[in-house]
């Protein structure tokens, strides 16, 4: 059905024409502006700290994040990551052209398949288009590059996003998202998908009692690539690692 006609059948229903002109104006002028609603105060921040925020905010939904110099530093960073998980050194890769540029030779061991996922995928590897630090969310527009399942089946996911992807508000995703959209056929389209992740999977449906992995990944590992001038923000885990011990007090956890 058509677009003209799936909006026909809505006027009939509603017992309504076309909109008046004024009316017209009004909600075309609305729709080529894409005016602003409130936008949180906590995200109007320096780039160091929306970056900083956007760690805090994906370790708090009990993710982890993990800031590598560049895309050469991916294969020992995932190695690191699966030998401390204990899980196997076998991956189901997104074919997005960054991640295909690597160079997997200094990690011979790990295996790597280019695809979409499957049942019995344990881990996949994934390319974060963006990163939004008011929540910690990271967001996929579905694409061939960018498959989908690889956010929905395996167990453990494990996502390339780069420093300068990371924007303070949704708006200002959808801005980027709009500019990178546009060509002269239709002045602009929307992916058929927009995939919304914060944290791994999680459900306290039953008993409020708190389950990862209910339906999705159990676990989100962030690779944050660092492509920005702006000086690093300790992440969480290395704040806590440095911060002396006064004479006294209990360690920290994990010390």
């Amino acid at each position: 059905m058509s677009k003209d006609a799936i909006l026909g059948a809505i006027r009939r229903g509603l017992k309504r024409g076309p909109l008046p002109a004024d009316q017209r104006a009004m909600l075309e002028g609305r729709l080529a502006t894409h005016p602003r609603h409130l936008i949180p105060a906590r995200s109007r921040l320096p780039r160091p700290d929306q970056v900083a925020l956007f760690i805090r905010n994906v370790e708090k939904e009990f993710g982890t994040v993990e800031r590598v110099p560049d895309l050469a530093a991916i294969p020992a960073a995932v190695a690191d990551f699966l030998a401390a998980q204990n899980l196997p050194a076998r991956l189901v890769v997104a074919p997005h052209p960054e991640l295909e540029a690597i160079d997997w030779s200094a990690r011979p061991m790990i295996e790597r398949e280019s695809r979409r996922a499957r049942d019995g995928d344990v881990v996949s590897l994934q390319h974060g288009w963006a990163g939004v630090a008011e929540t910690g969310t990271i967001l996929f527009p579905s694409d061939p590059t960018r498959p989908a399942t690889l956010n929905l089946l395996p167990e453990t996911e494990i996502v390339v996003l780069r420093a300068s992807a990371v924007v303070g508000a949704y708006e200002e995703a959808w801005d980027r998202l709009r500019a990178e959209r546009q060509d002269p056929t239709t002045g602009g389209f929307m992916p058929r998908n927009l995939m919304f992740v914060t944290g791994p999977s999680r459900s306290a449906d039953i008993e409020q009692t708190l389950e990862l992995g209910a339906h999705g990944p159990r676990r989100l590992h962030v690779l944050l690539v660092e492509d920005e001038a702006a000086p690093r923000m300790a992440t969480t885990a290395e704040a806590r690692a440095e911060a002396p011990v006064q004479p006294g007090q209990p360690a920290a956890p994990g010390d």
